[in-house]
């Protein structure tokens, strides 16, 4: 068997094994009607398989010299200090056995501390901050670890339903070792009100899997008079995975 039945015959192994792991129950529903969105733009058919060499040709590529010391520190970007709680966020990637992913490129994107993004379809009336863009990045060091100085999110209204706000998150994208291999998932804070309220995180069934995207207030990770801080660690694969947003 070659090309695109094998590639076929693989993708259903992985999903049989995926199946029968119960990881499934783990993770958000593609179509729960709560989350209106996901009702509309869940995929419908099955994936269609592609050959992941030729598509790994036309992906993006990075090299750690295209990862600068100050991508890591969304506070110290710009001319200013950025309004809000200053806050630290560190943890470990693993994968299902414990093992570090080293060198693993992780993306970080979130709002401001007014619950505001700079982007042109967020219009709702709160202020930017001319001090932070809210976005960052770093490689995870040889223990697989990584940490971001940033300000911690608020709270934003979103259209899904009347009165609808989504709790304080920060949005992650971890890379692999190739483009193909990208997983995004959200980090949320402890002890917010909103978590029970909020459809995307409600669309994750299983109460466990759901408390693994909390991040843990750690006294040690925070800073005496500088920052507080946060310990969230990232599960790639087995039971205890750490839900992402859409297939796996």
């Amino acid at each position: 068997m070659t090309g695109q039945g094998q590639i076929s015959a693989e993708i259903a192994a992985i999903e049989a094994e995926y199946r029968r792991s119960g990881i499934e129950q783990t993770q958000p529903k593609l179509d729960y009607p709560p989350y209106r969105s996901s009702v509309l733009r869940h995929p419908r058919c099955a994936p269609h398989p592609v050959d992941p060499e030729g598509v790994e040709l036309q992906a993006p590529c990075f090299g750690e010299g295209d990862v600068a010391e100050l991508d890591a520190d969304l506070t110290a970007q710009h001319l200013g200090a950025p309004i809000g709680e200053r806050t630290v966020v560190t943890g470990r990637i693993v994968d299902s056995h414990g093992r570090p992913v080293r060198r693993q490129l992780v993306e970080i994107w979130q709002a401001n501390a007014s619950g505001r993004y700079i982007h042109q379809l967020d219009q709702h009336p709160a202020p930017l901050d001319p001090h932070f863009t809210g976005v960052g990045r770093c490689l995870t060091d040889d223990d697989g670890y990584y940490r971001f100085t940033t300000i911690k999110p608020g709270p934003y209204p979103w259209r899904n339903h009347h009165n609808a706000w989504r709790p304080s998150h920060i949005h992650f994208s971890l890379f692999g070792t190739d483009f193909t291999q990208r997983m995004i998932t959200q980090m949320y804070f402890p002890g917010d009100p909103l978590l029970a309220l909020d459809p995307i995180y409600q669309s994750i069934t299983d109460q466990k899997a759901r408390d693994r995207l909390i991040a843990t207030y750690d006294h040690d990770v925070t800073s005496h008079e500088w920052a507080t801080g946060y310990r969230w660690d990232i599960v790639l694969t087995g039971s205890a995975a750490t839900p992402f947003e859409g297939p796996r």
